[in-house]
């Protein structure tokens, strides 16, 4: 019999009638009514072309052919259980990976995961480029079991998502640096009229910051160094359509432990 023809519920019903050696007692357990065993039962009996149960003078008794096959079946039920619980293993550990643009994770991801890891000492993080660039694109999350991604867009694209609330888009420079532009490869306007050119916002906020000329970068990205008064912002920000989300396929997004860690992000 291939497996997608299996009579799992039957099967089911079979183990409980049989451990109990009673219709009633089956039904107690299954949270259903005697009647509805005894229909499962006869069922069962018709597509495997057996006779199960027999009623004696001293109650129900198993056939030989229901015996035969009793050994077999609560082994497979043992090996469902372990089965399960492998598969929740998974859900029940520390263990989170994360894939985001580097300049994402050094400028704002980090910080953030060293907070969170202060309030759980037991979480554990593994860290992974999703694109050199910062421009953002697809995540394929079958090759690296990934359990969050950060991605730079206008939406969370084919995956569940949220956006990491930001400003738009800043304009910034140290003190005193000249009017020389900045570029990166997805700055606004381009880099190609850009006297300096790096490879992403991340380094052009750390060039901004050694005095070599201004730059627009993600406000989100920024925020740490104007805090910290490294640049100032030029202007008003711009608003952007583009923005970082988190992101996830929908089983990943409804792990307890990726929501947990959502929250935290987004909080």
């Amino acid at each position: 019999m291939k497996r997608t023809h299996l009579p799992l519920n039957g099967l089911r019903v079979l183990d409980a009638a049989a451990r109990h050696l009673s219709f009633t007692r089956a039904a107690d357990e299954l949270a259903v009514t005697p009647a509805a065993v005894g229909q499962q039962i006869r069922a069962l009996e018709d597509t495997l072309g057996v006779v199960l149960f027999r009623r004696t003078t001293r109650g129900l008794e198993l056939t030989p052919e229901a015996e035969a096959g009793l050994g077999p079946l609560r082994d497979g039920f043992l090996q469902f259980e372990e089965a399960v619980r492998a598969m929740q293993a998974g859900q029940s550990s520390k263990s989170l990976t994360i894939a985001a643009p580097r300049d994402l994770t050094e400028k704002w991801l980090m910080p953030r995961l060293a907070e969170i890891a202060r309030r759980d000492g037991e979480l554990r993080f593994v860290l992974l480029a999703s694109d050199v660039n910062g421009l953002g694109g697809a995540v394929d999350f079958t090759e690296a079991n990934l359990d969050l991604a950060i991605r730079w867009g206008e939406g969370p694209g084919e995956h569940e998502g949220e956006a990491l609330e930001s400003e738009g888009m800043v304009t910034i420079a140290a003190s005193g640096a000249g009017e020389t532009v900045i570029g990166w490869p997805g700055c606004p306007g381009g880099d190609g009229g850009a006297l300096v050119r790096v490879a992403d916002a991340g380094l052009a906020i750390d060039a901004a910051a050694a005095g070599l000329g201004r730059t627009t970068v993600p406000e989100l990205l920024a925020a740490q160094a104007i805090a910290t008064g490294a640049v100032a912002v030029i202007g008003d920000p711009q608003p952007s359509r583009c923005g970082y989300w988190l992101v996830a396929p929908l089983p990943q997004w409804r792990q307890a432990k990726v929501r947990a860690l959502v929250d935290a992000l987004t909080a």
